[in-house]
């Protein structure tokens, strides 16, 4: 079993910035792969980044290059995703998810066995 728990959402201006954490518990942390996606009003859920158990390997999707970083301390059982140069368009809940089954990860959320409460980002134009 694992938990998992989000925070770090808000409302921000276009061209800001945001940081969401997402403390694991259960599981040991550092033996599975973790992951980011969303889900805007009416749209399905959709991969925004990935990274292996380690923190050595990381994947995004297009849309978030260059402006979001993902990374991990195993040592605080805890991810992160860091976004910069918000758009409105990123507006969406937010949820981190654990696979457990993977220490690489993959970008289908069907592959994810543990879920976030997920996190509100809203940003303003």
């Amino acid at each position: 079993q694992v938990q998992l728990v989000e925070s770090g959402g808000g409302l921000v201006q276009s061209g800001g910035s945001l940081r969401l954490s997402c403390a694991a518990s259960g599981r040991t942390f550092a033996s599975y792969a973790m992951g980011w996606f969303r889900q805007a009003p009416g749209k399905e859920r959709e991969f925004v980044a990935i990274i292996n158990w380690t923190g050595g390997r990381t994947y995004y999707a297009d849309f978030v290059k260059g402006r979001f970083t993902i990374s991990r301390d195993n040592a605080k059982n805890t991810v992160y995703l860091q976004m910069n140069s918000l758009k409105p368009e990123d507006t969406a809940v937010y949820y981190c998810a654990a696979d457990t089954d993977s220490y690489s990860g993959t970008y289908y959320p069907g592959n994810y066995d543990y879920w976030g409460q997920g996190t509100q980002v809203t940003v303003s134009s």
